[in-house]
């Protein structure tokens, strides 16, 4: 059994390095699982159904809808210009910037990738006519889309969620705090880089400024609003959320900022359509390799390995070694959560591990997989902007990369950083 399971892992992990689309590599995966699990071939498409049959799914969608047309409206440029005039004329002033603009953007997105495309086109450009490197205008860029999945919305908490049955609200609240302690411990990163540096300042402060481009970025805020305000609130359920976020930005791209015509709105729905479509079958696809696994006794190899990585009886000892596993294999899967998620659910069951908890460590090792070659999603799409080698950026980024692995440590050991906020609006 140990040798199959080898088999179907490697196999799965050898097709992704070899560039085989996710989809397909999986579908490989999940068919030699069960064949060499002995399960009846119909139990693929069973499982498969049973994995999207979750009500809480149907966020997903509509989250990446109210996303994609947010991106698509042109708040880019009013995030940069209202963050510029708050932080710009600190010393580094556009990496605060960077910094900053990504904050707000993941209050609105929640998908790191998401940001890089609205922001990235944006802010690399401005640093690199600030005289910045390529390299670290990149960098930081990249490093900083990691705040948006921690603030809601959040992708990979949906999914989660979906998988693990945990409350969709509760991961909202409980990654906000370590969000927001994750940008201000980035931005005291490059305070601390541009005086090293000696990065510019971009321009003076203004009062007039900040009162200018926050009457244009205020309605985009309105989003955050909608989403954090109705959970605390207990005004609708995150997937009404989700839909109260889709109309809102509707009504921002066609009616108040007219940005999108009726071609634009077909466009950006059907891009929806497909990100959706692609996620859904890697979720699909995940759960029947995760039952293919489970009968292959993965998840009791994967217990008896943590016990011998963990020498004394330790919950935090356990913790780390499961989310070491999470960064390796997050080095390879992208997206990572539904397909790591099944198979180590039955780990956190048996140690009896907070899934609200957890659910935040795992987005910490999304962002790091995001950070990590081979795969590096994120300073794949920075090195294209920035028109920079990979391998430059990654060291560039190192210092960003130890401060978000330091974070990530930091909530295994204290875990109320995650759980006190859901704790405390639930009563």
């Amino acid at each position: 059994m140990v040798l199959s399971a080898v088999l179907v892992i490697g196999g799965l992990i050898v097709l992704l390095a070899l560039g085989t689309p996710m989809i397909v590599a999986l579908t490989s995966a999940v068919s030699v699982g069960f064949l060499l699990s002995g399960q009846w071939a119909l139990g693929i498409p069973q499982s498969m159904v049973s994995g999207v049959s979750n009500f809480t799914l149907m966020a997903l969608p509509l989250f990446v809808l109210a996303g994609t047309l947010m991106n698509a409206s042109g708040i880019s440029t009013r995030l940069v210009d209202f963050a510029r005039s708050l932080v710009g004329w600190l010393r580094g002033g556009l990496a605060q910037v960077n910094v900053l603009t990504s904050m707000f953007f993941g209050g609105m997105i929640g998908s790191s990738t998401a940001d890089l495309a609205g922001t990235g086109s944006v802010i690399i450009p401005a640093m690199k006519r600030e005289k910045y490197s390529s390299e670290m205008a990149a960098a930081i860029t990249a490093s900083s889309s990691g705040i948006g999945p921690l603030i809601p919305p959040s992708s990979p908490m949906i999914l989660y969620s979906a998988i693990t049955g945990t409350s969709l609200g509760a991961l909202f609240l409980a990654g906000l705090i370590p969000g927001l302690i994750l940008g201000a411990l980035m931005m005291s990163l490059v305070a601390a880089l541009a005086h090293l540096k000696g990065w510019s300042r971009s321009g003076a402060f203004s009062m007039h400024e900040v009162w200018a481009t926050g009457r244009r970025a205020i309605l985009p805020f309105g989003m955050p609003v909608i989403i954090v305000g109705g959970l605390v609130l207990g005004v609708f359920t995150p997937t009404e959320g989700a839909s109260f976020a889709a109309v809102y930005a509707l009504m921002l791209a066609t009616i108040i900022y007219r940005t999108l015509d009726f071609r634009g709105v077909y466009r950006v729905f059907a891009n929806a359509v497909q990100v959706t479509g692609e996620l859904l079958v890697i979720v699909m696809l995940s759960f029947a390799l995760g039952s293919s696994l489970a009968n292959l006794h993965v998840p009791d190899a994967i217990a008896a390995m943590i016990e011998t990585v963990a020498v004394v009886d330790s919950m935090y000892l356990r913790i780390a070694a499961i989310m070491l596993l999470a960064i390796i294999a997050g080095m390879f899967l992208d997206p990572l959560t539904p397909v790591f998620v099944p198979i180590i659910l039955p780990t956190l069951i048996l140690y009896g591990i907070d899934t609200v908890h957890f659910g935040v460590l795992l987005v910490f090792a999304v962002v790091i997989g995001q950070l990590t070659p081979p795969l590096a999603i994120a300073l794949i799409i920075t090195g294209r902007i920035a028109e920079c080698d990979q391998l430059k950026i990654f060291k560039a980024n190192l210092p960003f990369f130890l401060l978000i692995l330091a974070c990530m440590l930091a909530l295994i050991a204290l875990p109320g950083l995650a759980t006190w906020l859901p704790n405390y609006v639930r009563g």
